[in-house]
This record gives C-alpha cells, structure tokens and sequence, in this order.
C-alpha cells in the first residue's frame, strides 16, 4: 500500500505556528514574574537605588532627582565656580568638612567624586527646607562676594556650590551627600557608595 504524500510546507507551517505560540505562551508567563522582582515604587521611596542619566546636564544648570523621598541636586560646575570654591573656605562654618555630612571618598575640596559634577541632597540642615539656586548675583541682592550656591527663602541659610554652609546661617552644618558612584560616565546610581553598600 502507497503511503500518501505529505504536504511539507504545510507541516512546516504548522510547526512554526506552535513554536510561536509556545513562545508567546512563555513570554506572558514569565512576565509577572520579571516584573516582581523589579523595584516598586514603594521600595523605591523606601531607599532603593536609583539611575540618574546626567548626559543632558548642562553647566550651571540644577537637575533634580528623587531618593528616599529627598529631592537630589545635580549641578554641572564650570570651572571658575570650582576655582571660586577655595577662596571661601574663611566665610564657611565647616571648609574642612569636620562634620561627616558626605561619604569618605567625598571629603575633599569639591564633595564629589567628580569635581565637576556636584550631588547633594536639597533639604537645608536647619529645618528641611528646599533651599533656592542662586548660581548669580543680581547686582546687590547677595552681595558683592556671591560666588553661586544656595539660599534657603524660610530662614537665610546659604551654602556654596559643594554645599557648604555660610557662617551666621541658622543652619548648623553643610547641606548632604548621599552615597552614589558612577556606573557610566553618564549614569550616577544614588544609595549605594563606590564600595558597593547600599546606605
């Protein structure tokens, strides 16, 4: 007896359909399971790390962020607002950062791991106000010596631009670092520190 003959591109057909549909079938059950292991907005503002891309920064300019609830301040600075830095070390409470408000591998001349990229938590020291930019003077509104930095519009805390707290500001100490490193050199991962720990 002849066996009858098979329609190949038929069968092929019909084998690819079920790898298809096989895959799309494993493709919707993988996803809630994908997805469970991301972080929710809820562990989110509990602390968990978040991916900054500071590409687009341009100098002068405040980028924000947000971490554990705290908005976060990016700034790209030029480098006669670095150079200006040490020339106000005699009006500042803390230049010597005695007060550990940044990580180790922050404390030094700029706060930064990067000295052109400053990343600081914009919750003032004295009460949690969000202190204001000021990058420049209007001629006479901060006086002739303003370099850039911050003023808090509750209490008239001003910091410069790595934070720094003005002596004679209601607040106490120098604004904070969080703890974040570089993944790329244009993305920051703020809450966990260049050794790896999460804070």
């Amino acid at each position: 007896m002849a066996k009858p003959e098979v329609d190949q591109s038929k069968r092929r057909f019909l084998v690819a359909a079920t790898a298809g549909a096989g895959a799309v079938g494993a493709v919707a059950v993988a996803t809630p399971f994908v997805s469970s292991m991301l972080p929710s907005e809820r562990a989110k503002a509990a602390g968990a790390p978040v991916e900054v891309d500071i590409s687009s920064c341009e100098t002068g300019v405040l980028k924000t962020a947000e971490w554990r609830g705290k908005v976060i301040w990016i700034v790209k600075r030029s480098k006669q607002m670095l150079d200006d830095l040490p020339t106000l070390n005699d009006k500042l409470s803390d230049p010597l950062l005695e007060v550990d408000q940044q990580p180790e591998y922050c404390k030094n001349a700029t706060r930064s791991i990067k000295p052109e990229v400053m990343v600081m938590i914009g919750l003032c020291t004295h009460l949690g106000c969000s202190p204001t930019p000021k990058f420049k003077s209007a001629e006479g509104d901060m006086g002739e010596e303003w370099k850039g930095g911050f003023l808090c519009p509750c209490h008239g805390s001003k910091f410069d631009l790595a934070g720094r707290v003005f002596k004679g500001s209601p607040a106490p100490i120098n604004l904070e670092v969080p703890p974040h490193k570089y993944l790329s050199d244009n993305m920051l991962l703020i809450g966990v520190g260049q050794d790896g720990k999460e804070a």
